[in-house]
């Protein structure tokens, strides 16, 4: 039984009046949650986002006092949080709720007070005691509260944190982390006293700057240490005032020691902080010269425990690496495509990875969850002779189910003129060069939904067939011929004009922004990932006068099948970017990308499960993430957002260096069980979403109205965020839900879901049918292009949608080129936007269309 907190009826006292304290059941009866235990938590440093006056301090919730309290502002996403002293494995969270409880929150752990993971969310919450087990490590712990049950604020007596602190006290490790690392200085006195010289070990080589204030030099320890000691050991020209600084990405320093009236010579410096960089930063010269150091000393700490997580290393087991003369080649390709061919919801992985060479008489056919890609820097540096294809014969001809596969950087000329790539959703044919004509309809010309192509060329004709939509963003095509409703092309050479009136194009000249996805590529003998850089108002091809950064590979956690999140988010903590290998990965915490400029990219379709409830993955506020090339597919537990980027609130602005989404995908349901409130949310600023397929399962297992219940595909917060290449399915609510100004949609995808039970399942706001693509009446500033929404109501034929789409009548709104088609007169459309846009009828299948709104 619950114990529950008195005085209920003081909710209906004025708004005015503060919340009296209630003594806790807890104390009255005499008998405190886990009373033989001391939490690691009692007596701690507490701190909160607001008090709600100067009697309720953060302090009275971790005093082991039940009589005294912390309450909040009355406003939602408060929080408190607990210093714990020291790292700690944390396993139960007691919270003694005042009659102001939280109804939805978060229990969250932090290493270092500002990146936090979540422990466990809770959702519907009735105040009390709540006793939560929970696993993970932290030295700092926050309930951070979402929403409120009541008018006044968060409110709790105790906060109890159990565990186990950490008790090995950190050393300084007498190696020197900085020996041989890159290094770097805002300028050399000569091209004999280099930056690196500072870092060799030998003391007989020295760096020295030009003659003037300030002056620096840097080293990049490969990833973030804990940083303990400095030695510096100066030549005759030395700073006399200079500080010692870390950043975590080279560019945001903070200072760790500032040193006045030195005297030269080899002096050692404690110091306390973390960082990936380490940098001298020189203000004032001791002597006319410039500065002039024979080495620097970078010392790291460790606790004796966990070892930092190491970059680079092989790349697993699921990933097949080949070049010309691999024997028995197609024999490899065969075996891998036996396995996968109908796999759709299976466990198997697979990444070929081609070297740079040509590849003569091979046909690559490609089942379920299997990637091909070539290992150039550009596509022509590695050919096929050959074939890679995509048909249906496992599905009687039909295209329609062909998900989960891709092609990237290869050039290929097919054996027969022209190659056959008839897939569905989450297919992506990125930086392909096809030396002939392109077919993506099944043999046969069955049915076929699919599909995205960038960045690539096609030399001949590409014939799409019993296709019914289509995205090609920035390539060149030698033509294109026919299509079924809805084509769309931005930045295409040879791409057909637009027709949308009478036919399915549409087409727009240049693509506003984009920029290519990450991928993997040898040099020499070394991986790297190269990151393209952001192009505006693009067309055509990036390659081959390509623009953009290089990483190695050592600066990367390969991530492996086994690794668990707790290693993923060290690594991440340690200023690694992530390589998923193909493999399915079990979360029990949510993976916190916090550093600008991660790069996560999957390899093979890498899939990531959350388990217990938890989020998938958070992106904070930052600039230029790029998460590319995997599968979220929900757990059965509900998951409040499997993605979420930038928190709530979120407005900083990051037009210069976006953070882009490309081919990630989600799943809910289908390999089983799977719910999740929100698939995407977009809180952040200037994000670019290419090309994404949001899917609530219709068939597989653990699918049902209420089992794979999923309210929400895309949720858009931010402002001033791009979509190119939108493919969103079935959810039980909105499927797009666009809250944030200044949105563009090119190319949308949609059908609604099929098991809604009757029309009163889906009625809101006196509307039947909740629309795929809604814009906020907030809004007033929003553009869209090429959008279809499509109903196949099987449960209950009879529904009759109001639109599938919906929109705030204003100047600054703009939607081009929509249209909505029932698909064999199961349900209808009653309009196409609005209430804008002829009904549908009968079961042929002809769209209804509006080309401008208003």
């Amino acid at each position: 039984m619950r114990l529950r907190s008195l005085g209920v009826a003081l909710a209906a006292t004025a708004a005015l009046l503060t919340l009296p304290a209630v003594p806790s059941p807890a104390a009255a009866a005499g008998a405190g949650a886990a009373a033989a235990e001391t939490p690691l938590s009692q007596g701690r440093t507490a701190t909160s986002s607001s008090d709600e006056n100067a009697g309720t301090p953060a302090a009275d919730a971790v005093d082991g006092d039940t009589g005294t309290r912390w309450s909040s502002a009355a406003g939602d996403t408060q929080w408190l949080q607990v210093d714990l002293g020291a790292t700690a494995t944390i396993t139960k969270v007691v919270l003694d709720w005042e009659t102001a409880y939280g109804k939805d929150y978060k229990i969250q752990a932090s290493q270092d007070g500002s990146s936090w993971t979540d422990l466990k969310s809770v959702t519907g919450g009735d105040g009390g005691i709540d006793t939560l087990d929970v696993s993970g490590q932290g030295r700092y712990v926050r309930m951070y509260g979402v929403h409120r049950a009541t008018q006044w604020g968060y409110s709790l007596w105790e906060f109890q944190v159990f565990g186990t602190s950490g008790t090995t006290a950190p050393s300084c490790d007498a190696a020197d982390a900085a020996k041989g690392r890159p290094a770097s200085a805002s300028s050399t006195e000569n091209a004999g006293t280099p930056a690196s010289a500072a870092f060799d070990g030998d003391t007989g080589t020295r760096w020295s700057s030009q003659a003037s204030d300030p002056q620096w030099v840097q080293v990049d320890l490969g990833s973030v240490q804990n940083l303990c000691k400095v030695d510096l050991t100066w030549e005759a020209a030395y700073a006399k005032e200079f500080q010692i600084q870390a950043s975590d990405d080279g560019r945001n320093w903070t200072t760790l020691k500032s040193v006045t009236g030195a005297s030269g010579g080899t002096a050692s410096y404690d110091v306390s902080g973390s960082g990936r960089h380490l940098r001298i930063y020189g203000t004032v010269r001791a002597t006319g010269y410039g500065y002039s150091l024979w080495e620097v000393a970078v010392h790291t700490a460790s606790s004796g425990g966990t070892p930092p997580v190491q970059g680079g290393g092989d790349l697993g087991p699921n990933v097949i690496v080949v070049d010309p003369s691999t024997p028995d080649l197609q024999q490899k390709f065969d075996q891998v495509f036996a396995q996968q061919e109908s796999s759709q919801f299976g466990s198997g992985r697979y990444q070929f990875l081609l070297k740079p060479g040509t590849y003569n008489g091979i046909n690559a056919q490609l089942g379920f969850y299997t990637s091909i890609s070539g290992l150039g820097l550009n596509p022509d540096d590695t050919r096929i002779n050959g074939d890679i294809t995509v048909d249906a014969g496992w599905f009687n001809g039909n295209a329609t189910q062909n998900f989960w596969r891709s092609a990237e950087n290869l050039a290929l000329k097919p054996a027969n003129g022209t190659d056959r790539w008839a897939v569905a959703q989450a297919a992506p044919f990125r930086r392909m060069h096809v030396q002939g004509g392109l077919n993506l309809a099944p043999n046969g010309y069955g049915w076929a939904s699919g599909g995205y192509i960038a960045d690539s060329k096609i030399d001949g004709t590409v014939g799409p067939y019993s296709q019914q939509q289509w995205y090609t963003r920035d390539s060149s095509v030698g033509g294109w011929t026919n299509g079924v409703w809805n084509m769309t092309f931005t930045g295409v050479q040879g791409a057909p004009a637009t027709n949308f009136d009478s036919g399915p194009y549409t087409t727009l000249d240049t693509t506003p922004v984009s920029r290519e996805k990450p991928f993997l590529y040898l040099d020499g003998s070394s991986y790297k990932v190269f990151v393209p850089a952001e192009r505006t108002n693009a067309r055509g091809v990036s390659w081959p006068a390509d623009a953009g950064t290089s990483i190695p590979l050592d600066q990367f956690y390969v991530v492996k099948p086994g690794a668990t999140a707790a290693t993923i988010n060290a690594a991440l903590a340690q200023g690694l970017n992530l390589l998923f290998t193909p493999g399915i990965y079990h979360l029990d915490r949510t993976i916190d990308v916090t550093r600008p400029d991660t790069v996560v990219l999957g390899l093979g379709l890498a899939t990531l499960v959350p388990d217990n409830g938890i989020d998938a993955m958070h992106v904070a506020d930052v600039d230029g993430v790029r998460l590319a090339g995997f599968l979220i597919d929900a757990g059965p537990v509900n998951s409040d957002t499997l993605l979420q980027i930038g928190q709530p609130g979120s407005a900083a602005d990051h037009s210069a260096d976006p953070t882009t989404v490309q081919d990630v995908f989600v799943r809910i349901g289908g390999a089983g069980p799977g719910l999740a409130t929100n698939s995407v949310v977009v809180n952040s600023d200037d994000v670019v979403i290419d090309h994404t397929w949001l899917w609530r399962a219709d068939h597989g297992d653990g699918v049902g109205w209420d089992t794979n219940r999923a309210d929400y595909g895309l949720r858009v917060n931010g402002d001033d965020v791009l979509a190119t290449g939108l493919f969103v399915e079935h959810f039980n609510k909105y499927d797009v839900l666009w809250s944030g100004e200044r949105g563009r949609t090119i190319f949308f995808q949609n059908e609604k879901a099929y098991d809604a039970p009757n029309a009163a399942a889906v009625t809101h706001d006196g509307i039947v049918g909740y629309a795929a693509y809604k814009v906020a009446d907030t809004v007033n500033v929003h553009e869209a292009w090429g959008l279809g929404s499509y109903c196949n109501y099987t449960a209950d034929p009879t529904i009759v949608q109001a639109h599938g789409f919906q929109v705030p009548v204003k100047p600054g709104i703009r939607m081009h080129d929509l249209l909505v088609i029932s698909l064999g007169g199961k349900g209808q459309y009653a309009h196409v936007v609005n209430d804008t846009g002829v009904p549908t009828s009968g079961t042929d299948t002809v769209p209804s269309k509006v080309t401008r709104f208003p």
